[in-house]
């Protein structure tokens, strides 16, 4: 992992904003690596991400901030730091399916994804194997509606405990409530077994293939409030046709998942994204 910083920054679009932000950083004799940056014209906003060396650098990060804030507050930047270095910690919930599990603790383990799993959660006992496989803590939490408020105080918990950053639902089939919800803001990665908004909430491959689609898809999103209507980081699909049946396209969409949930982990692990409205910018 490269020794280097990453600022990612919104504000209202206007002249003179990649000149202000690279004036500063040359200032302090940085060099920079990586730029990309999007102008969203109907929204009037600018997005940037910016990744440089902090070799050489002379600002010490600690200062980063009370030092960058004048260029902020003259621009209206909404700005995060972050340092490639840094591993985030990440809890996955599941419940039965272990495709998506397996795939993420495979790709963490041979290094793809740049994190530390402290903790594995779910609601079945089912994929305990695998968690013990990889040598990673797994939590068996029962959840239905009459215990679903000490389920999730039992699952909060035990985030806060491990210092957890961020929270993947690799295939876990319970609806989070708005509370939860509110304690990860754009830090809760899910996997919907479809092409959003096509065939949201459950049984999508069911209706998908009463429906008589030629195309299934698989799509990653940060959870809001609103099931399955959280902005999209990354989608997928595979086409099918008329010989397939309903077990084909289970099996066809699982492969989906997994590849489409692992780069959305990984754009996150790596400072990609940028959340606007119910939109994302995933800088290359």
């Amino acid at each position: 992992m490269r020794n280097t910083a990453v600022l990612l920054i919104a504000c209202p679009d206007k002249k003179g904003l990649v000149a202000a932000i690279a004036n500063f950083l040359l200032a302090h004799d940085a060099n920079i690596l990586h730029a990309d940056q999007h102008q969203d014209s109907e929204a009037g906003l600018f997005l940037m991400r910016v990744e440089w060396a902090l070799e050489g650098f002379t600002l010490g990060l600690h200062r980063f901030a009370e030092t960058f804030a004048p260029v902020a507050a003259a621009h209206q930047m909404d700005w995060r730091l972050a340092l490639a270095s840094v591993r985030p910690r990440m809890a996955i919930f599941v419940s039965r399916f272990d495709h998506c599990l397996a795939d993420l603790l495979y790709r963490q383990h041979a290094g793809e994804l740049y994190c530390d799993i402290p903790l594995i959660i779910s609601n079945h006992p089912d994929t305990h194997w695998l968690a013990e496989a990889y040598r990673i803590p797994f939590r068996h939490i029962p959840v239905n509606k009459a215990i679903k408020p000490d389920a999730e105080a039992q699952q909060q918990a035990l985030l806060a405990a491990h210092h957890v950053d961020f929270i993947v639902l690799a295939r876990y089939m319970q609806v989070l409530s708005r509370d939860f919800i509110s304690h990860y803001p754009n830090r809760i990665i899910n996997i919907h077994h479809s092409f959003l908004p096509a065939f949201h909430g459950a049984k999508p491959y069911q209706r998908a293939f009463e429906r008589g689609v030629k195309l299934i898809g698989a799509t990653s999103h940060y959870v809001t409030e609103v099931l399955d209507d959280g902005p999209i980081i990354e989608q997928d699909v595979t086409r099918i046709s008329h010989r397939d049946d309903l077990e084909d396209l289970v099996q066809k969409g699982a492969d989906l998942e997994k590849v489409v949930l692992s780069r959305a982990v990984k754009w996150h692990i790596d400072n990609r994204i940028l959340v606007y409205g119910n939109k994302t910018v995933v800088f290359d």
